[in-house]
């Protein structure tokens, strides 16, 4: 089995039906920033344009999204923020939307403690899974993918700090758009497939009880 994963979508889609494999996968999961400070009829159109390929959609909200796209979100059983959901036996997925503070004053910000508290408060219901997944969509702290064009670190020392902890399989982040990539922290992947406009998604294979991810590009 297969799930793609993408973000920051921002309300444009029309590269959804480039993405090989897309209609085929068991699950599409969408780490955040559906809209631009969007409202429900903005979370509504990414979600009809991404379920008109494949319905089988987890999603959670991004800074740039609102409470009404959260709201929206539960409302439709998509919702994967604060939550844990099994993909497969044993593969588990844990999503933890929203950031820290921007300079721009995006909607969907909170404090570098409150991020940190909701990431152990969720991974408390995370028992009993040999593989985790885990969408965040704030990158951790000093890697290749919170880096800003001028160089500038500028993701959470708390994500950071709960995957040297925890360790789980694979991290897909995504917020920084031009720091697109891979990098690693201990034992733990962390991929971010920058702007899907820009062509970037994840996919992330599950055969045989071993779990493998890609970074790739339309």
């Amino acid at each position: 089995m297969y799930f793609i994963a993408f973000g920051d979508v921002h309300e444009s889609t029309g590269v959804l039906e480039s993405i090989p494999d897309l209609a085929n996968a068991d699950g599409v999961i969408i780490t955040g920033d559906l809209t631009n400070r969007g409202s429900r009829e903005a979370a509504a159109r990414v979600i009809d344009a991404v379920a008109a390929i494949n319905p089988r959609i987890l999603a959670q909200p991004g800074n740039m999204d609102t409470d009404t796209v959260q709201a929206y979100l539960e409302e439709r059983g998509m919702g994967l923020h604060l939550q844990v959901r099994e993909l497969a036996p044993n593969l588990g997925l844990l999503g933890v939307g929203l950031s820290t503070p921007t300079p721009f004053g995006t909607p969907g910000e909170i404090s570098e403690q409150t991020l940190a508290g909701l990431l152990d408060e969720t991974y408390a219901k995370a028992d009993g899974f040999g593989h985790l997944v885990c969408a965040i969509h704030e990158p951790p702290h000093g890697t290749a993918l919170d880096m800003l064009g001028n160089g500038q670190h500028v993701g959470s020392p708390g994500v950071r700090a709960f995957i040297e902890r925890v360790q789980p399989a694979l991290v897909i982040s995504g917020h920084i758009h031009e720091a697109a990539g891979v990098d690693r922290v201990g034992d733990t992947t962390i991929i971010n497939p920058g702007m899907l406009a820009g062509g970037g998604y994840v996919r992330i294979d599950y055969a045989d009880g071993e779990l493998n991810a890609e970074l790739k590009s339309i």
